[in-house]
């Protein structure tokens, strides 16, 4: 299985809080941890962890947390020849901040990521075309999504796009998608609708008249809706041993999906699949620290080892 990974690297920076503070407060947290994330990296790693081949397009900073990224992708078997190495910009940096219940808020400062742009997409097409499968996020800039989608489907290669941060997609990108998996909330963002439906199936149902594909709605302990071929399927929730971090809960989904997918599953097994990788993913502390192994996981349909 060959997947090629077309997303962010950045350093995160977390901290754990009693609650959110309110503007202009200053609380004390429970403590501080510095380490790798961004989706792309968190995605090719997860990938490369579940048995895929994984090359991985994103652009980091020559700067201490670039070296320590390289380091990481290297020890973690993920071909990063190709990112993009900046001298001018630093890393892309997020702040965390994680609730005792789990819940977390971000803030990115992009850094080297806004350089990455359509000719550095153009330049990794190689490794599209050779891929199983392409999947892409959108901690870059939307050109860089756009071109990678196109190429993709030039190639006839199959995307899987985790729309995530959301921004309204415009209809050339959503044409060239053939499988997007947003949340509930980013799914109401991407079709930048006022009348956008409270009901998560009809949601799902509307970004699938978009696209020339299939919708995965990620619902947390709902489970999920899959809108493939008119057809509405239901994906039942993994129920975590106990809920420490959700931070990685979505990258660790998608890096499942599109395993299980690049092996040959069905949408709805690959979505059960992603589910069990993001059930294990919340019970551990970081992101990934916290990314499953084929071995962690129970539910192997489709996938090979």
């Amino acid at each position: 299985m060959k997947i090629a990974v077309i997303g962010s690297y950045g350093a995160g920076l977390t901290m754990r809080v009693p609650r959110a503070p309110e503007a202009g407060e200053t609380l004390t947290g429970d403590g501080f941890e510095a380490g790798p994330g961004g989706k792309g990296s968190n995605q090719a790693i997860g990938a490369a962890r579940l048995g895929a081949t994984v090359s991985l397009l994103t652009a980091i900073g020559d700067d201490a947390f670039g070296r320590s990224a390289r380091s990481l992708w290297s020890d973690e078997g993920v071909d990063a020849s190709g990112i993009l190495i900046s001298d001018d910009a630093p890393t892309m940096a997020g702040f965390i901040m994680v609730e005792p219940s789990g819940e977390n808020r971000i803030v990115i400062a992009p850094g080297a990521l806004d350089l990455l742009n359509e000719s550095h997409v153009e330049a990794f097409r190689s490794e599209v075309a050779a891929a199983d499968l392409v999947l892409v996020s959108m901690e870059i800039p939307i050109s860089a999504v756009a071109a990678a989608v196109r190429i993709a489907r030039e190639e006839g290669v199959r995307t899987v796009l985790n729309p995530a941060p959301a921004r309204p997609l415009s209809a050339e990108i959503l044409g060239n998608v053939d499988i997007i998996t947003p949340n509930q909330t980013e799914a109401r963002i991407i079709l930048d609708l006022d009348d956008a439906p409270n009901d998560d199936v009809a949601l799902a149902r509307r970004i699938a008249e978009r696209i020339d594909g299939a919708v995965v709605m990620t619902r947390g302990s709902d489970g999920a809706i899959i809108v493939e071929n008119g057809e509405t399927l239901h994906v039942d929730p993994v129920v975590a041993t106990q809920v420490v971090d959700t931070t990685g809960a979505g990258d660790s989904f998608n890096a499942a999906l599109a395993v299980a997918l690049a092996g040959g599953s069905s949408l709805r097994d690959a979505a059960a699949y992603g589910a069990q990788a993001g059930a294990f993913t919340v019970a551990t502390n970081g992101v990934v620290p916290a990314l499953p192994t084929h071995h962690d996981l129970s539910f192997t349909i489709g996938v090979s080892q």
